[in-house]
């Protein structure tokens, strides 16, 4: 019979994927949905709003490097994590919200920042956004639907 400690560390081992995944899709949200909105409905001017938004979305591109490499090292075949299946589809969607991520921080933003043919890029960096927000929707839903399996930490 295992010990409840060993058994806590099981459970914590399985489930740190899923917890991942829902800070991923949790620091988009509350970013995307509230955080920036309510910077351009309280600050003075548009432009402070967008000053404090980029340097925002700066951290969020870091957090979801970060977060994403955790999964990927999460995901890997043999890591006690999710069922293989779940893991493998959750991977190709990690990429790609690490990629809409990295293009978002380095070839996006210094334009928007810059104000370069800002209505271009602000629509293409909202776009951005949004599929990485999506990426990490469907990362977070395959993993909490292979979670299913794991054992409680009072079993």
């Amino acid at each position: 019979m295992k010990s409840s400690l060993s058994a806590t560390f099981d459970w914590l081992r399985a489930a740190w994927p899923l917890w991942l995944a829902a800070l991923w899709w949790g620091s988009l949200t509350a970013l995307g949905l509230w955080v920036v909105p309510t910077l351009f409905a309280q600050m003075p001017t548009k432009a402070l709003a967008g000053n404090a938004a980029a340097a925002l979305f700066g951290v969020q591109s870091t957090v979801a490097v970060i977060l994403g490499c955790g999964l990927l090292l999460a995901t890997q075949t043999g890591a006690g994590g999710p069922s293989r299946a779940g893991a493998l589809a959750a991977r190709g969607f990690v990429l790609a919200g690490m990629l809409m991520a990295l293009l978002l921080e380095f070839a996006v933003a210094p334009r928007i920042v810059a104000r370069i043919n800002l209505p271009l890029w602000h629509a293409l960096g909202t776009a951005m956004l949004l599929v990485q927000w999506v990426c990490s929707a469907v990362v977070f839903w395959r993993l909490a639907r292979s979670a299913a399996p794991y054992p409680s930490p009072q079993d």
